[in-house]
């Protein structure tokens, strides 16, 4: 159930826990893999999109862009694609944002269509995030 805070942000709370204290010791989720992400591609939208990450106003976005693998003018081969994902999902797992892109993948309502793609913005939490931000963002 959300809760709406003061600055419109919603909290979700756990639905099974007795306290909103148990978020904190939730168990970190796995890395994602190349593997696991193009199959997830496939499976929603039966084509293998291209991911990028890009830099806007000192913010960093996972966008899903709309060209794929499958088409005639993309410009990777398979070996190449895969390699560009993992580099990507390395910047995402070192982030730390493995399940919040994992759930998002599977849960976004859009579609990339020409013109258009599906923009996530990356946000770490934690000690550590502003120095892992900033080094993604020189």
């Amino acid at each position: 159930m959300p809760v709406t805070l003061c600055n419109d942000w919603c909290l979700m709370l756990p639905a099974a826990s007795a306290s909103v204290l148990d978020l904190a010791t939730s168990t970190p989720q796995p890395p994602l893999t190349v593997d696991e992400v193009i199959g997830c591609l496939r499976q929603r939208w039966r084509a293998t999109y291209d991911l990028q990450l890009v830099v806007r106003r000192r913010r960093l976005y996972l966008q899903v862009m709309w060209a794929y693998l499958e088409q005639q003018s993309f410009p990777m081969d398979l070996t190449t694609y895969r390699e560009h994902i993992g580099e990507v999902l390395d910047v995402v797992n070192r982030l730390g944002l493995a399940g919040e892109v994992r759930e998002w993948l599977a849960s976004t309502r859009d579609k990339p269509r020409l013109g258009k793609a599906l923009s996530l913005q990356l946000e770490a939490m934690g000690p550590e995030a502003d120095s892992l931000l900033r080094e993604f963002l020189v």
